[in-house]
């Protein structure tokens, strides 16, 4: 009984880490890396995936050395002083307000693609926030019960699309690479990969057993893995590169290409399906987390016209900015990825493990990520170079 209960634990948390990861960033994916090719494609997922895995067990080390329910300003705090936790916060907003543009953009056009009625573009977007902010403004159990529903969804479509479109697969489009091109896919790849915010709540779930924890992040980031690998496959068998190219240069998501070039009405149907599922079930538990995130930070109770006014700032800048400036689907997710992403869950916990266990003497507890300073000396070297990387992209465009 108790194994049985250990096992549950870790089987629970493993689906709480693949459901909190996968997301949005599944439908940008292909046509993120697509420029690169198959082969570089898989190779920057391992790194990224690795990358990412170990950051997460950093924050877990750093998590155990935090009182109870200790969340990630907290720590920022009290390792990296007020500066620490101004930076937190301040990029913690960016991520949210930046993934609300990419949802809001990318639910439009796929409202647009399942309804087919004759408005201008922002006019989808616009209703796509109509429906489904209501449900957030309910509260918890409305956006839980909705998302039981859409993460069914989620899995039904995606089995059906990888049942009928393997009669698709052209092998021979596989064989094409660019390995230059390979690292500009990281922005969204750590969107995708993102899964770090949830580590305290599963030390808290797990009551800070650290090995059922550990087995957790690892089994839990491999699902995603194995999902996105025979997405990548399916999607760049199927699509040629200069759709690829053409969907990357619109903003667009990996499912708008397949009506031209497949010519199959059920398989593009199928796709516009798990795209609304995806984005959907995405958006409200995120609208949900960053309506608790203002109402705690501003310090306002959710209740009557201050949850109403919490709504509106939830929903209305997001809104406003992806009717304004159409096809920021893509734009918003590197945004996302690559400088909220990468500085809360790619720099933020080698820093805080390195200021922890050398400067603030941290003794208690294992230490769950090998290497000593050479390997976190590795891990912010890596998130330097993209910073870098992509503030240059910034500059340039």
């Amino acid at each position: 009984m108790h194994l049985f209960r250990s096992l549950g634990h870790v089987f629970g948390g493993s689906l709480l880490i693949a459901a909190t990861t996968i997301g949005v960033g599944m439908l940008a994916l292909p046509i993120a890396t697509g420029p690169s090719g198959f082969l570089p494609s898989i190779t920057i997922y391992f790194v990224c995936w690795l990358f990412m895995l170990c950051t997460g067990l950093l924050l877990l080390e750093v998590c155990l050395w935090m009182p109870k329910d200790a969340n990630l300003i907290t720590m920022a705090e009290k390792l990296l002083g007020p500066a620490g936790r101004a930076v937190c916060w301040v990029v913690y907003l960016f991520l949210f307000v930046t993934v609300m543009i990419a949802h809001v953009a990318g639910g439009g056009e796929i409202l647009q693609e399942i309804l087919g009625f004759s408005m201008p573009s922002w006019c989808f977007a616009l209703l796509y926030v109509v429906l489904f902010s209501p449900v957030v403004y309910l509260g918890t159990n409305s956006v839980d019960r909705l998302n039981a529903f859409l993460f069914g969804g989620v899995i039904v479509t995606y089995l059906l699309f990888v049942f009928i479109s393997h009669e698709h697969v052209n092998v021979s489009l596989l064989k094409r690479s660019d390995w230059s091109k390979a690292y500009l896919a990281l922005p969204v790849l750590f969107t995708a990969f993102t899964y770090q915010v949830i580590v305290p709540t599963l030390v808290t779930y797990m009551e800070r057993n650290v090995k059922k924890i550990r087995l957790t992040i690892i089994l839990g980031t491999s699902i995603p893995l194995i999902v996105y690998l025979v997405w990548e496959f399916l999607i760049l068998s199927i699509l040629p590169y200069e759709s690829l190219a053409e969907a990357q240069k619109l903003g667009q998501n990996a499912i708008q290409p397949l009506k031209a070039v497949t010519g199959h009405p059920m398989l593009f149907r199928i796709g516009k399906a798990f795209a609304f599922f995806t984005l959907t079930a995405s958006y409200i538990a995120l609208a949900l987390a960053f309506l608790d995130f203002l109402a705690d930070g501003l310090k306002v109770k959710k209740r009557g016209f201050k949850k109403l006014f919490l709504c509106l700032l939830v929903f209305a800048p997001p809104t406003i900015i992806a009717i304004s400036y159409p096809n920021l689907f893509l734009v918003a997710l590197s945004y996302a990825g690559g400088y909220s992403c990468a500085i809360l869950f790619g720099l933020f916990p080698p820093i805080m493990a390195w200021v922890g266990r050398y400067r603030k003497n941290y003794t208690q507890g294992e230490r769950l990520l090998f290497g000593g300073k050479w390997m976190l000396s590795i891990l912010i070297f890596f998130i330097v170079i993209e910073l870098s990387i992509q503030i240059f992209r910034t500059l340039s465009q």
